[in-house]
């Protein structure tokens, strides 16, 4: 597969209520083509959140509205092959300390290491971050059970008494 420049195409979901920011590298193929996060049934991510919240998620969108979650992902537009993150270069980087001047994000919590890396690079927002494992199948290191422990946190940081 050859390395091409891709374009994220679809914007950040978050509204005026939202409370933390979950970033990703850059969307996978998958995502890309359904234009949402997390789109790839392989990857985690909303049966993470189900856990976390103890719920169905049949409307993704207002979910994240519900919970006061907002999702991005660090790179607006790189070389990549596929959806590989160890492929990404020639990254253009979203102006995500607008986004969260202009909203009520109070943390930030990056998804996999390559998020974690790209936002301690390029980004300088003093609010708190805080690194998780990447909830894709190219982390098959990290059960199911393992994740849901590590994401638990974000809903510390989006419950009402908070």
């Amino acid at each position: 597969m050859s390395e091409r420049v891709v374009v994220h195409t679809f914007p950040a979901l978050y509204d005026n209520h939202s409370k933390v920011l979950i970033l990703g590298s850059f969307p996978s193929r998958i995502s890309r083509e359904l234009q949402f996060y997390y789109a790839n049934r392989t990857n985690r991510f909303w049966s993470v959140m189900e856990h976390i919240y103890n719920q169905q998620i049949a409307d993704r969108m207002q979910f994240c509205h519900k919970h006061r979650i907002a999702l991005w992902d660090v790179i607006a537009s790189c070389s990549i092959k596929g959806s590989s993150d160890s492929s990404i270069q020639n990254i253009q980087i979203n102006p995500i300390a607008e986004l969260v001047n202009a909203s009520s994000i109070e943390t930030v919590f990056t998804t996999g290491k390559k998020a974690e890396q790209l936002y301690r690079k390029y980004i300088d927002i003093s609010i708190p971050l805080i690194p998780l494992p990447s909830t894709s199948a190219a982390n098959a290191a990290m059960r199911l059970d393992d994740l849901i422990d590590a994401y638990r946190i974000i809903k510390e940081y989006t419950d009402e008494e908070n």
